[in-house]
C-alpha cells in the first residue's frame, strides 16, 4: 500500500509539473511560416470564435438557464477572451477557460433553469473549449495534453457523479470530443516536428558531405604538393648540398651560390611542410601543429631580397626604421606581394633594376608596399615565357582580405609596377621610414640613391641608405660588383628607377 501510495503521489507530481510547464518560449502558432497570411491566419481564427462567442454565451445563460446579466457577461468573458491568448500561450489560456467552465458548471448546478438541459458544459463552452483544444495539441508535448485529457474527463465525472442536478449530461460527450481533437491535433504537430528534424539533418548532412568534399580535395592537393613539388625540391636541394663533394675544382663563389640555392630549397620545403600540414588537418592551428609556426613578416623581406640579388637582379630596398605594429595578416600579405613580384622581376626582366619600399603614409594609417622595376639591361629571353597569372591574381586576393588597395600596370620605360595599400591599424610614432638596404656611392662615382621619398641626385651625393653586408668588405651582393656600386653583378651604380611614373593601371601582364 505504502509503495502505491508513493507511486500515485509521484504521478500527480508529475501530472502537475505538466500542467504547469509550457512549452516554447511564446512563440505564436504557424510562426515560422512563410507567407505572412499564414502567420495572421491562427490570430483571426482565435478572434472569429471570441466575438462569436462571447455574445451567444451571454444569451444562452440569461434566456436557458435563467443566470443573471451581470454573471452570465462574466461567465462568458472568462470563458471567450483567452482564446485570443492560445495563439501564443495557449496552456495558461487553457488554465483561465477551465477554472471558469468549472466555476460556471457549479453556479448552474445550482439554478432552477438547469434542469433538463446540457449541464455541466453547456453548447457554448464546448465549442470554445474543443477550439482552444486544437490550439494546445498544436502547442504541446504529449503528456500535457494526455493530463488536460484526463482532467478535463475527470471533473466531468466527479460533477456529474455528487452534484444533484437532473439534466443532459454532457461530461462523456466533451471527453471523447477533447480527445479525438487532441489526437488530430497532436498528430499533426509530431507530424510537422518530424518533418522539421528531418528537414534540419538533411541540411546536416549537405554540410557533412560538403566538409568531406572539401576534405577529400585538400587531401588530394596535399598528396599531389608532396609527391611532385616537395620531391624535386628535395632532390634540388641534395644537389646543391653535394655538388661542392661530387664536383672537383668548383671556384669558392659557384660553393657560395650552391649554398644558397641549397638554403633557399630548403625554406620552400618547410613553408612547403606547414602548407601540407595545415591541409592535411583542419584542426592543425587549435592542435598545435604547422599553423602555430610564425608566418613570414617585414623582418624577412631583407633576406628575401638578398635571395633576390644573388640571382642576379639589382635591388634597392627601404623599409621603416623603428618596428611596425601590424596585424599578422596585413604582414604576411606585404611580404607575399614583395615575395611575388620580385619573383616575377626574375621570371620576366631578369638583371633589370628593382626598387623596394615598404614605408607608411604621412598619416601613418596605412603601409606603402611598392616594387618597381626597370626594362632589362639588354634584350634577353625571360626565364619563364608561359604564366598562369595566378601570381598577380593571389595578390589582389591578399590585400582584398585585408581590406587593401592594388596597382599595377606596365611603366613608359618598358618597367612594371607594384604597389599596395594597407591598413596599419595602429598609428605609429616616430620617424617614418629610413633605407636599410641600398648602394652607397663614392664621392665623384656617379649618382647615389637615396630614400623612397626620391632619389639624391647629382655627382657624389651621399646616400642615406646604408648597404647591409654581403660577400666581401663593400661589395653588395652580387660577383663581381665594385666597392660602393650597388647590387648586381658587374652593373655600376645598381640605384632603381627614380621617380617612377605612378599613373600605372592594374593590369595582368608581367
Amino acid at each position: 500500500m505504502a509503495h502505491a501510495g508513493r507511486t500515485a503521489l509521484r504521478a500527480l507530481r508529475a501530472l502537475a509539473d505538466d500542467l504547469g510547464t509550457p512549452t516554447g518560449s511564446g512563440e505564436p502558432l504557424l510562426g515560422s511560416a512563410g507567407s505572412r497570411w499564414l502567420r495572421l491566419l491562427p490570430y483571426v481564427v482565435a478572434f472569429l470564435f471570441a466575438v462569436s462567442l462571447l455574445p451567444t454565451t451571454i444569451t444562452v445563460f440569461i434566456h436557458d438557464y435563467g443566470m443573471a446579466p451581470a454573471l452570465a457577461g462574466a461567465f462568458a468573458t472568462a470563458q471567450t477572451a483567452p482564446l485570443l491568448l492560445s495563439v501564443t500561450r495557449p496552456l495558461q489560456a487553457w488554465w483561465v477557460v477551465f477554472g471558469a467552465d468549472v466555476i460556471c458548471a457549479v453556479v448552474l448546478g445550482g439554478l432552477s433553469g438547469t434542469a433538463g438541459r446540457p449541464w455541466p458544459w453547456p453548447p457554448t463552452v464546448v465549442i470554445g473549449y474543443l477550439a482552444l483544444m486544437l490550439a494546445l495539441s498544436l502547442r504541446e508535448r504529449r503528456r500535457t495534453l494526455v493530463a488536460v485529457w484526463l482532467l478535463t474527463g475527470a471533473v466531468g465525472a466527479v460533477l456529474e457523479e455528487f452534484w444533484p442536478v437532473r439534466s443532459v449530461g454532457t461530461w462523456l460527450l466533451l471527453f471523447v470530443l477533447t480527445g479525438v481533437v487532441l489526437l488530430v491535433g497532436g498528430t499533426l504537430q509530431e507530424r510537422r516536428d518530424a518533418q522539421r528534424r528531418l528537414a534540419e539533418q538533411e541540411n546536416i548532412s549537405e554540410a557533412e558531405r560538403a566538409r568531406r568534399t572539401l576534405l577529400e580535395e585538400r587531401a588530394r592537393i596535399a598528396r599531389e604538393l608532396h609527391d611532385v613539388v616537395a620531391h624535386h625540391m628535395s632532390v634540388i636541394t641534395v644537389q646543391a648540398d653535394s655538388a661542392p663533394y661530387r664536383i672537383s675544382g668548383i671556384p669558392k663563389e659557384a660553393q657560395e651560390e650552391f649554398g644558397a640555392i641549397a638554403a633557399t630549397a630548403r625554406e620552400s620545403l618547410a613553408e612547403m611542410r606547414r602548407l601540407l600540414g595545415v591541409l592535411r588537418n583542419e584542426e592543425s592551428e587549435r592542435a598545435g601543429g604547422p599553423e602555430k609556426t610564425p608566418q613570414p613578416g617585414l623582418d624577412q623581406v631583407p633576406k628575401l631580397v638578398e635571395g633576390t640579388v644573388r640571382a642576379g637582379v639589382p635591388v634597392e630596398l627601404t623599409l621603416p626604421r623603428e618596428p611596425v605594429e601590424l596585424e599578422q595578416a596585413v604582414e604576411l600579405s606585404a611580404y607575399r606581394i614583395v615575395q611575388e613580384a620580385l619573383a616575377n622581376v626574375v621570371r620576366h626582366a631578369p638583371g633589370a633594376q628593382t626598387r623596394v619600399s615598404v614605408t607608411l603614409t604621412p598619416d601613418r594609417g596605412h603601409l606603402t608596399v611598392l616594387v618597381v622595376n626597370s626594362a632589362p639591361p639588354r634584350p634577353s629571353a625571360p626565364l619563364e615565357t608561359t604564366g598562369t597569372g595566378h601570381g598577380l591574381v593571389g595578390m589582389r586576393e591578399r590585400v582584398r582580405l585585408v581590406d587593401g588597395t592594388l596597382d599595377t600596370g606596365l611603366l613608359p620605360d618598358g618597367g612594371f609596377r607594384v604597389a599596395a595599400r594597407l591598413p596599419v591599424g595602429t598609428p605609429v610614432t616616430g620617424p617614418v621610414t629610413e633605407p636599410v638596404m641600398g648602394p652607397a656611392a663614392k664621392p665623384g662615382e656617379g649618382p647615389a640613391t637615396g630614400t623612397a621619398e626620391g632619389p639624391a641626385t647629382g655627382p657624389g651625393a651621399e646616400s642615406a641608405a646604408e648597404p647591409v653586408a654581403g660577400p666581401g668588405p663593400g661589395s653588395g651582393y652580387g660577383p663581381g660588383s665594385r666597392s660602393g656600386s650597388g647590387y648586381g653583378p658587374k652593373s655600376g651604380p645598381g640605384s632603381g628607377p627614380a621617380g617612377a611614373p605612378d599613373t600605372a593601371k592594374d593590369s595582368d601582364t608581367a
